[in-house]
C-alpha cells in the first residue's frame, strides 16, 4: 500500500516534516507549494532530501485558478503552469494538483474547461508530467467530483486525470458511490481527510477542522470502498488542515496519520475483499470482554494509604505474587493489583519515580491475546515487555496513554491461570465484609486536550469500539472536554477520555502535579447503590460531600420524592436519568494528586456517564483541595 501525506498536514520546519513522515512509515509525500517556497533550497536539493528519507514525491500542489479564465489571464495561467512543470522535473515528481477555479472572473462551461485541460495535457506531456483536477467543495463553477470527472472525461487526454478528496465529496453530502463509475486508471491520486460534523462555511470548515480518518464523523470508509471498487491502485494520501495540529508534535501527527490510513484500509478490505490496493494483513479489530485488572504502582511507605482506601471500599487482600512485591486485592469480579517492586528492571518502579502513586497499567480480557498484540503492532503501537522470572508467563502488552501499559489476557491455559500459578493466596481476614461491588464499569483517563484525538484514534483503531458524542464539562478553572469509547457489540469495556487545556481545572491540576497523562479515576459497578452505600458507611468510607443545593435542585428538575432525594443526600449519591434509564454515582474523596474512585449503578438502558453531575463533583473536589503553596504531607 502506497501511503502519502501532504507537508501541510503536520507542524514543523520542512526537514523536520520529512523526517517525521518517513519515520512514521509513509512511502510518499505531497509537497505543498508554500512549504517549498518558504524553504531556502533548490528543487533538486528538496528532491535529494526526500530520496534520502526513502520518500517518493507523490504530488506537487496546489495550482489555482486555471480553467475557464478570460484572456489575458488564460494565457498567463498556461505560462504559470509551464514554470511549475519545470520545477516538477527538478523535484522528480510527475503529478500536479489543479483545484477547481474560485476566481470571480472565471467563466463556466464544461466544454470550455475541457478544452483548457486538453491543451494543458499536451503541454504536460512535453514535460513528462501529469495533471490531476480536483473539485473544491466551494469551487465557483465546479464543486462536485461528478462535474470534475465529466470535464476530465471530455478532455480525453492521457496526461489529465481526476483527483478525489474525501472532504470535498463528503462535506457536500455527495453519494460516494457515484465514484464507482470512474475508471481507476483515471484517478491519479486519492486524498483523505475526516472532520467533525459542523454546520458552517465549507471553506472555513476545511481550512481549520479537518482531521485524520477515524478521528471525525465523515463516512470515510464508505468513500474508500467506492474508490477501491474502481480498481484504483495508486497512493492514498492525507491532506489535513487543522489549527490544533499546527502546534503539535510532527512525529506524533505523522504517526497518527499513518495509523489512520492503515486502519481505514483494513476496514475497507474487509468490506471490499476484491480490492486491488495491497493492504497489509492483520487481525481484525479486537473485541474486549472487559477490564481484567488495574495495576497501581506505589512506594512501600505509601502503600498503606492506598490499601486503607481500598479497605473502606470493601476490597480484600487475597494473594501475593510468588516472585515480586505485588499484591492482589479483589471484590466481585474486580482485581486491583498493587506493585511496590522498585528493582532496577521494574517498569512499575520507573513509573512511580516519574508520576508518584498511579494506576499505570490495566489488563483487558480479549478473545485472542496474540492477535490483539499483532493488530496493535501493525498499527504502530509500541509493544511492551520486561524480563520474566522462572515460572512467570509473558503477557502480550503494549504501551498506551501516558506510556502506561495495556495487557492482553485471554482464555488460553497459560494466561487464564496466571492468578492461580503466579500468586500465592494469603490468609483471609476473619471478617470479609464487602461493598457489593461487582465489576469495573469504566476507566477514566485524563490527558491534554491536544492529545485527545491521538488516543481516541489509538483505541478505536485497535479495539472494536465506538465513540460517543463529545461533552463539554464546565470547571471553574476552564473547560474540560470529555468523550467515551465503548466496546462493540456490547459495552463490556468503557473508557472516558477527558482533555484539559488549562492547569487551573481539576483535571489540569492532576496532569501538572502527576507529571502527565494517566488514569484519574476508576468506576466500580454495583447492583444496589443504596445497599452499597450502607456497607460503605460500615467500612468507614468517606464519600465526597455534595452540596445540599444540588439535591434541592434535583427534586425540582426530576420531580423526585423528597424521601428518595433525602436518602441520596445522606449517602452522597448523585443522580441522572434519561429516556432509557437511571444512573446513580458515589465518589470517593481524592487520593494523591487528584485520583479518585467512583461507584455507579445503571438502571434500565441508561448509557451515559452522568455528565450533568460533573460540575457538582468538581466543585466538591475543589473544596477539598490542598491550598496552593501548602506543602504535601
Amino acid at each position: 500500500m502506497r501511503t502519502s501525506i501532504a507537508t501541510v498536514s503536520i507542524s514543523g520546519e520542512f526537514p523536520e516534516k520529512l523526517a517525521a513522515i518517513a519515520r512514521a512509515g509513509f512511502t510518499g509525500v505531497e509537497i505543498f507549494e508554500n512549504d517549498f517556497l518558504t524553504y531556502d533550497a533548490s528543487p533538486r536539493d528538496v528532491a535529494k532530501m526526500a530520496e534520502d528519507h526513502g520518500l517518493e514525491i507523490t504530488l506537487f500542489q496546489p495550482f489555482r485558478d486555471f480553467e475557464g479564465m478570460p484572456e489575458p489571464l488564460r494565457r498567463r495561467a498556461f505560462e504559470r503552469a509551464e514554470r511549475k512543470f519545470e520545477i516538477m522535473n527538478e523535484l522528480g515528481t510527475d503529478l500536479m494538483l489543479i483545484c477547481s477555479n474560485v476566481s470571480p472572473v472565471s467563466l463556466g462551461g464544461i466544454d470550455r474547461a475541457a478544452a483548457d485541460f486538453r491543451e494543458l495535457g499536451t503541454m504536460a506531456a512535453r514535460h513528462g508530467v501529469r495533471v490531476g483536477y480536483e473539485a473544491l467543495a466551494w469551487g465557483r463553477h465546479v464543486n462536485d467530483h461528478r462535474d470534475a470527472w465529466e470535464i476530465v472525461r471530455r478532455t480525453d487526454h492521457p496526461n489529465v486525470g481526476i483527483i478525489l478528496d474525501s472532504f470535498h465529496t463528503l462535506s457536500r453530502k455527495i453519494d460516494p458511490n457515484s465514484i464507482r463509475s470512474i475508471p481507476g486508471d483515471k484517478i491519479f491520486i486519492v486524498q483523505l481527510a475526516d472532520a467533525p460534523l459542523f454546520d458552517m462555511d465549507l471553506l472555513y470548515w476545511s481550512r481549520h477542522f479537518r482531521n485524520m480518518p477515524g478521528e471525525g464523523d465523515l463516512p470515510v470508509v464508505d468513500f474508500m470502498r467506492a474508490v477501491a471498487a474502481t480498481g484504483y491502485t495508486g497512493p492514498l494520501s492525507l491532506e489535513i488542515f487543522n489549527d490544533q495540529f499546527r502546534g503539535g508534535s510532527a512525529r506524533a501527527l505523522a504517526e497518527d496519520g499513518h495509523r489512520s490510513l492503515v486502519n481505514v484500509m483494513d476496514r475497507v478490505k474487509r468490506l471490499e475483499p476484491d480490492i486491488r490496493i495491497d493492504v497489509p494483513d492483520m487481525p481484525d479489530r479486537v473485541e474486549t470482554q472487559g477490564v481484567e485488572f488495574v495495576e497501581f504502582t506505589t512506594a512501600p511507605e505509601e502503600k498503606a494509604n492506598l490499601t486503607a482506601l481500598l479497605g473502606t471500599l470493601g476490597f480484600t487482600y487475597t494473594a501475593r505474587h510468588r516472585n515480586r512485591a505485588v499484591d492482589l486485592y479483589t471484590q466481585g469480579d474486580i482485581r486491583i493489583v498493587i506493585n511496590t517492586d522498585s528493582t532496577g528492571d521494574s517498569f512499575a518502579g520507573a513509573s512511580y519515580s516519574v508520576h508518584g502513586t498511579n494506576a499505570y497499567a490495566f489488563g483487558l480480557k480479549v478473545n485472542n491475546a496474540g492477535d490483539a498484540l499483532k493488530r496493535a503492532a501493525a498499527l504502530g503501537a509500541p509493544t511492551f515487555s520486561e524480563p520474566r522470572k522462572p515460572g512467570e508467563v509473558t503477557v502480550p502488552a503494549i504501551q498506551g496513554v501516558g506510556n502506561g501499559v495495556i495487557y492482553f489476557l485471554d482464555g488460553s491455559p497459560a494466561l487464564a491461570s496466571i492468578w492461580q500459578n503466579e500468586f500465592e493466596p494469603v490468609e483471609a481476614p476473619k471478617t470479609t465484609a464487602n461493598a457489593r461491588l461487582t465489576r469495573i464499569d469504566h476507566l477514566a483517563q485524563t490527558t491534554h486536550y491536544d492529545e485527545m484525538l491521538t488516543w481516541l484514534l489509538f483505541y478505536t483503531s485497535i479495539f472494536s469500539t465506538r465513540r460517543t458524542p463529545m461533552v463539554d464539562v464546565v470547571d471553574p478553572g476552564g473547560l474540560v472536554r470529555s468523550q467515551a469509547i465503548e466496546s462493540e457489540p456490547e459495552p463490556l469495556f468503557r473508557l472516558t477520555m477527558n482533555g484539559a487545556d488549562s492547569r487551573k481545572t481539576f483535571a489540569g491540576k492532576f496532569l501538572a502535579e502527576g507529571f502527565g497523562t494517566s488514569i484519574q479515576h476508576i468506576a466500580f459497578a454495583t447492583n444496589d447503590i443504596f445497599a452499597t452505600a450502607k456497607a460503605l458507611t460500615t467500612l468507614g468510607f468517606q464519600a465526597l460531600p455534595i452540596s445540599r443545593n444540588y439535591y434541592e435542585d434535583l427534586e425540582a428538575r426530576f420531580g423526585l420524592d423528597p424521601d428518595f432525594s433525602d436518602a441520596m443526600r445522606e449517602a452522597g449519591i448523585l443522580y441522572d436519568r434519561d429516556d432509557n434509564g437511571e444512573y446513580f454515582q458515589i465518589y470517593s474523596r481524592t487520593f494523591g494528586e487528584g485520583f479518585f474512585f467512583e461507584i455507579i449503578e445503571r438502571r434500565g438502558a441508561y448509557a451515559g456517564y452522568g455528565a450533568m453531575n460533573a460540575p457538582f463533583r468538581i466543585a466538591a473536589q475543589r473544596r477539598l483541595l490542598r491550598p496552593e503553596g501548602m506543602p504535601k504531607r
